[in-house]
């Protein structure tokens, strides 16, 4: 029973989202839903290096940028018809990951932290100040729409909106396969004891470069996904307060669980939205938030959720034994 409902209530919230575009014609609604599954993407492959691995990286802003920019710039300077230059960002985004993954991840624990907060601050004034390549301050304006497949279009937001929850149930379904895997064990396994793991045979830094990689293929996915949608990108999606603003998403919502990034992502970019009116402020609100949730939920709300679901199960399995224990205790006196 308990695995039925596992299952089901992702595919309830499958079915809500599918519905969503039936029950409602307001634009601006399916327009922030598509932004939070957009930037869900990305929390997703940020959860599986710093969730899973253990390896807290503060870069994901910048990769997330570069699939934008190598999508805009192919499509907007090179005419590069829109899927091949789709695959084209995710491919440059994953292999800038991996030369910067070989360097970064020869450190360890904070000081890997500190060394993807600087590849990633680095990101930002590359696209800043280079301005005969990225438009610097002005940006990118004009980037093109997804592509139509055969006779399927996506030239509106219900369009749009269908497109990226079709990439996100696709990296939901790929990230439950690779932590459920051989692969997201040793990640596991890293993430609780690197040095356990070494001893038991795994190469930890092939380990942790694989799941880096994959974490900036996913960010340079989204990024191309996000240009897109918005068509219009600035250096400000690589600024550190974009990286610290996806980072809440996933303490939110349950670092290291699988759909802590779903959840932290949707609430706080719904809320965000919300609270337009107060953008001055909005720091003074989710900030003691914040710290209350990391003091009272220190895994987030999925992770809170599970944990008081082991509680409970943990308690009828005390109570079960315990009954059966006074059972044969009286049936042994007879």
């Amino acid at each position: 029973m308990s695995m039925f409902k596992r299952n089901a209530t992702p595919l309830i919230f499958l079915f809500i989202a599918l519905v969503v575009p039936f029950v409602t014609d307001n634009q601006y609604y399916l327009y922030i839903l598509t932004l939070a599954f957009i930037w869900s993407i990305a929390v997703y492959g940020m959860n599986l290096i710093s969730g899973y691995t253990g390896q807290l990286t503060l870069a994901h802003a910048g990769f997330f940028a570069i699939g934008a920019y190598s999508l805009g710039l192919l499509t907007v300077d090179a005419n590069v018809p829109y899927w091949i230059a789709f695959v084209v960002a995710c491919v440059i985004t994953t292999v800038a990951g991996l030369l910067i993954g070989l360097i970064a991840l020869r450190t360890k624990t904070h000081y890997f932290a500190i060394y993807t907060l600087c590849v990633g601050y680095i990101i930002y004034l590359i696209i800043y100040q280079w301005d005969e390549l990225t438009g610097g301050v002005r940006g990118l304006i004009g980037i093109e729409s997804p592509g139509a497949i055969g006779s399927i279009t996506f030239d509106s937001a219900e369009s749009n909106y269908y497109l990226v929850l079709v990439f996100l149930v696709l990296t939901i379904i790929f990230m439950k396969f690779i932590t459920e895997s051989l692969v997201g064990r040793t990640f596991m396994a890293i993430r609780n004891s690197e040095e356990l793991a070494q001893t038991i045979g795994i190469n930890t830094m092939k380990q942790k470069l694989l799941s880096f990689v994959i974490s900036t293929f996913f960010a340079g996915m989204a990024g191309a996904l996000y240009a897109s949608f918005v068509q219009f990108i600035g250096p400000e999606i690589s600024y550190t307060m974009t990286m610290f603003d996806m980072l809440t998403y996933l303490i939110v919502g349950g670092i290291g669980t699988m759909y802590g990034p779903l959840v932290g992502t949707f609430i706080i970019v719904t809320l965000t939205q919300s609270l337009q009116f107060m953008e001055e402020y909005r720091m003074l609100i989710f900030g003691p938030v914040l710290v209350l949730l990391v003091i009272f939920y220190p895994r987030g709300i999925v992770g809170g959720i599970q944990m008081w679901r082991a509680k409970r199960q943990h308690k009828k399995r005390q109570k079960i034994t315990k009954q059966s224990s006074d059972t044969s205790t009286y049936g042994g006196g007879d």
